[in-house]
């Protein structure tokens, strides 16, 4: 499977959640899903964005001999700053809901569809981290790696929302809801400020090494 292919793979996986991730987490009153619905539809916007640099960095004909080495690193820094504005968003609006009080959310929705969403993305993990270059441990694969870092935290994320829908099933610990909501965020955020870091010392090398 080529690279695109994959990346195209990965953007359906996506796009398929976020409506699905969206409707559940309005009806089940659950911070928690639409934060892994924001997550997942800045991921589908930075996977389009992911394969145009990557047909940018080609070499092509007419305005294009060289192609554009570069443009894997910009997709990859713009996907990195879209997460931080993102966590900042949902850990915002948890904190506030643990200050005001939380809804009532309804665990079963969160723990079937979040646990199916995790299963999803840990196939798209898989696919991705099968790309040749990646395994290789090859600095060309910077765009591949930032959706493969996006797709693995959507995995841990989902299932983290998965076990708060069970655990509020049982104990009615609404509060939960916002708490990992807020952790999800948090988490999302170290890891894109470490693919923000790399993307800096990657652009700093010379074209010809990229």
């Amino acid at each position: 499977m080529s690279r695109e292919a994959r990346l195209w793979t990965v953007l359906w996986l996506n796009v398929l959640f976020v409506g699905v991730l969206a409707i559940t987490g309005i009806g089940a009153h659950s911070l928690g899903v639409l934060a892994e619905g924001l997550d997942y539809l800045a991921d589908a916007a930075a996977i389009g964005l992911a394969l145009f640099a990557i047909w940018l960095s080609n070499p092509s004909g007419g305005s294009r001999p060289n192609g554009h080495p570069k443009a894997p690193a910009w997709a990859a820094l713009v996907n990195g700053s879209g997460l931080l504005v993102l966590t900042v968003l949902v850990a915002t609006g948890a904190v506030l809901r643990l200050i005001r009080g939380t809804s009532v959310a309804s665990g079963v929705p969160m723990l079937v569809v979040s646990g199916l969403a995790a299963v999803t993305m840990l196939v798209g993990a898989v696919i991705l981290s099968r790309d040749t270059e990646v395994a290789a441990d090859r600095g060309g694969s910077l765009v591949i790696r930032a959706v493969l870092l996006d797709t693995v935290a959507d995995a841990a994320a989902a299932g983290a929302v998965a076990i708060t829908g069970a655990v509020i099933l049982v104990t009615h610990a609404n509060w939960l809801d916002p708490t990992i909501a807020l952790l999800v965020s948090i988490l999302v955020a170290v890891q894109a400020i470490g693919l923000l870091r790399r993307v800096v010392a990657d652009m700093r090398q010379p074209a010809t090494q990229t």
